[in-house]
């Protein structure tokens, strides 16, 4: 049985050790502003899937994913070295998609805010077809007779 709690303890040291290499040891000049996100470890800690976003467009992207994928020999021996587990995780890298994410998720609230206030603009003017209360009340039939 797989030790959740292992795993996590592993996934947060994991990530920083990752952290620290590509600030201080890796000096690929392909590397861009690349931020670990996330780190996610299997149940038998032998698989690491590291999460990162990069500060940039689609060609400073295209070079960190090529500068962490050179630098993932040296990344991986100083996880070992680090943690001090009998078998160092491989390390997989992928590029996290929370900032598309968040652009999209903003720029749907911003159009269902303006549309909430194009709906409460024509609110205001709006009148009623009919009576403003076209239902009986039981008051309204002795009116009748």
């Amino acid at each position: 049985m797989a030790d959740t709690g292992r795993a996590r303890k592993l996934a947060e040291r994991v990530q920083q050790v990752v952290a620290q290499m590509i600030d201080t040891r890796v000096k690929d000049p392909r590397l861009g502003f690349v931020t670990v996100t996330d780190v996610r470890v299997t149940g038998d800690l032998q698989h690491a899937d590291i999460y990162y976003t990069v500060l940039g467009d689609e060609e400073s992207r295209a070079g960190s994913a090529k500068a962490l994928e050179s630098a993932k020999g040296l990344i991986r021996s100083e996880v070992g070295k680090q943690t001090g587990i009998r078998l160092t995780p491989t390390l997989a890298f992928h590029l996290d998609a929370v900032p598309e994410t968040a652009a999209h998720l903003e720029s749907a609230l911003s159009e269902a805010a303006r549309r909430d206030a194009e709906v409460a603009r024509l609110a205001q003017s709006a009148r009623y077809a009919g009576d403003a209360d076209p239902y009986r009340h039981p008051d309204d039939a002795d009116d009748e007779d």
